[in-house]
């Protein structure tokens, strides 16, 4: 990083965290409509649900977040899409199993159908998003160092 250029890491964090909540709105409310459409308890079912309502949310994500959030490192090549799909697929794996154990334990505690899918889906969602902004800061969309030019 040159001198006279700023850190970005504040600037993306927030640019991340207002993108992060319209694909709340995606993830939960995609969640929500299937759950609404056919209610369930269902272990595979509400992780088949999930998926889609993750993977509905990680597609807004990309879109938003390699226009805006890092434009300035974002190519598009296929090395950072494989990257971004690795990190989507990581981030999913934590948000499923986040997911199941927080509805577990909230329906344990007996908590109602409605609010324990909700809660265990935003602290699957926190876990997730955290994961996620690392992994595509310092991995997928990692900036290059600038090369020195004599000229």
């Amino acid at each position: 990083m040159e001198k006279n250029e700023k850190p970005r890491t504040p600037i993306q964090t927030m640019q991340f965290t207002i993108i992060g909540l319209s694909n709340a709105a995606v993830d939960i409310g995609s969640l929500n409509l299937l759950l609404l459409l056919h209610p369930t308890n269902q272990n595979l079912t509400l992780t088949t649900f999930n998926t889609i309502a993750y993977c509905l949310a990680v597609s807004n994500s990309y879109l938003w977040n390699s226009m805006i959030t890092f434009r300035h490192t974002a190519r598009g090549n296929s090395k950072q899409r494989f990257g971004f799909f690795l990190q989507a697929l990581f981030s999913l794996l934590i948000n499923n199993g986040v997911f199941l154990l927080f509805n577990f334990l909230f329906q344990f505690i007996g908590m109602p159908a409605w609010i324990r899918h909700n809660s265990a889906k935003a602290v699957a969602m926190f876990a997730s998003f955290t994961a996620s902004f690392f992994m595509m800061k310092y991995f997928v969309f990692k900036e290059q160092p600038k090369r020195n030019s004599r000229f």
